[in-house]
């Protein structure tokens, strides 16, 4: 397990500190959040053993920090910790949680306290770590309970209220930070998340370090609105270059950042990207629990019409065509109205062009399983009709997805076609993404043996070969 990073901040006068090494960060973060010290824990910690009959369990504060390096308390202790920080976190955490179980998490954990200095302390760890050592085979994808459990908790916590008065930001660098984050934000959609990743976690990193210093009141919600599109892209990069679990962390920072910057629907966006991770990684069931909790928070047209459109999808790709056309239809409602006034340039992306994207692929899917309601060839057709400039990446999907759609057709000679254009445009992107529509192609174009549809597959399999690696999605 990599260390913590040494520069520490005060959580505030009176109140515990995050160790900057220790053997069990778990249990450090939490206590840290709980504003309390390390002996006022102890002293819970021995009341609450007396309320349940364990009359000789008395730890003090040495005993505590004994537990933060790394000591391992036996039962009932680690029942009686996570009963005790429960109550002063205000959530429900386990022995697990706190880093007190064989089986407990390590820092893969998804889970984040509520407290500006701990959670921009542990991103500025992840950040290190993402930069420094190649962790992507040892991250533990989310799944399942925990994974909706953290995203409904992210999406409904109130963090605590920064302690320092010290400034890590005033206008200027302020105004600097969104102007980097929309720069590469219009890069990732124009080149694909390859080109930029590095460069986006090195400058998320510099945030994490400046938030610890501290974050004028004036300019809070600016800073970790800023935050929230910048972790938010760094997890799309990291999604888009094959580094899933890294993803989910980057994306569970934006849920957290967006909370404190006062923007709920931005946390919901993150969520749907979230949810899209679990479809593209074939766990759909996964991305239902997802967007259900998104759809409950979603208040703005735009995210509200988001949630349904990737809620039909899902439905689509578990082969359910009735409830696929419910939420797609109710999508197709609020495109129609034109999705309110002043939409927020975080899911202005949103639009009707990439509604009939999530169309498109949804009559793939039905197709596939032979219940098609319209050839996905004509929705392929829609969305680069309404795509706007700048978004190559998704209009190179598009269009690889359009001619693997008239191969499923069967359109051999219009297919192959339309794929020389789609490689084209796919050789000038480094994203996983487009390589996981190139494996899409070749899976539509194998049963055909013309020697165009031959040129077809040696270009998309070279091109596939050169990206990153990608699940077919």
């Amino acid at each position: 397990m990599a260390k913590l990073p040494r520069s520490v901040m005060s959580v505030g006068k009176g109140e515990a500190k995050v160790p900057s090494r220790c053997s069990n960060p778990h249990l450090a973060l939490w206590v840290a959040a709980s504003g309390s010290s390390n002996g006022e824990i102890a002293r819970r910690v021995a009341a609450e053993a007396v309320r349940q009959g364990h009359r000789q369990i008395a730890p003090d504060a040495t005993r505590i920090r004994r537990w933060i390096d790394g000591e391992r308390p036996r039962p009932p202790v680690p029942a009686l910790l996570a009963a005790v920080l429960s109550d002063a976190v205000g959530q429900p955490l386990t022995p697990g949680d706190l880093g007190l179980t064989a089986a407990g998490p390590t820092l893969d954990s998804i889970q984040l306290p509520l407290l500006t200095e701990a959670a921009a302390q542990t991103l500025a760890g992840w950040t290190q770590m993402d930069l420094f050592l190649d962790r992507r085979d040892t991250l533990k994808l989310a799944l399942g309970a925990p994974l909706i459990l953290a995203a409904e908790r992210m999406l409904g916590g109130t963090a605590r209220r920064l302690g320092r008065d010290a400034k890590g930001f005033d206008a200027d660098t302020t105004a600097a930070l969104e102007e980097v984050t929309a720069f590469f934000t219009k890069a990732d959609a124009s080149k694909g998340g390859g080109l930029y990743r590095s460069a986006i976690v090195a400058q998320l990193a510099e945030v994490a370090r400046r938030i610890q210093v501290g974050v004028p009141a004036s300019l809070k919600s600016r800073v970790f609105a800023a935050t929230a599109d910048l972790a938010a892209l760094a997890g799309w990069v990291s999604h888009d270059c094959g580094r899933y679990a890294t993803a989910q962390r980057y994306w569970s920072y934006g849920i957290y950042a967006a909370g404190e910057a006062g923007q709920p629907d931005r946390g919901v966006e993150i969520v749907t990207r979230m949810s899209h991770q679990m479809i593209y990684l074939g766990h759909p069931d996964d991305a239902l629990g997802l967007l259900g909790v998104a759809a409950a928070k979603a208040n703005l047209p735009a995210t509200r019409a988001l949630v349904a459109s990737q809620t039909g999808r899902v439905h689509a790709a578990l082969g359910d065509e009735r409830e696929a056309e419910r939420y797609l239809g109710s999508a197709d409602e609020l495109v129609a109205e034109g999705l309110g006034q002043d939409v927020p340039e975080w899911v202005a992306y949103f639009d009707a062009a990439e509604h009939a994207g999530a169309r498109a692929v949804s009559a793939r899917d039905l197709a596939g399983i032979g219940r098609p309601r319209s050839p996905a060839s004509v929705h392929f057709t829609d969305a680069l009709a309404l795509r706007r400039p700048g978004f190559e990446r998704v209009k190179a999907m598009d269009r690889v997805g359009l001619a693997a759609a008239l191969f499923a057709e069967g359109e051999a000679e219009q297919g192959a076609a339309s794929a020389q254009e789609a490689l084209d445009e796919a050789a000038r992107l480094e994203s996983a993404l487009v390589v996981s529509r190139l494996n899409t192609l070749l899976d539509a174009a194998r049963p055909y043996k013309t020697a165009a549809v031959d040129e077809v597959r040696a270009r998309a399999a070279d091109l596939a070969a050169a990206r990153p690696t990608a699940v077919a999605a």
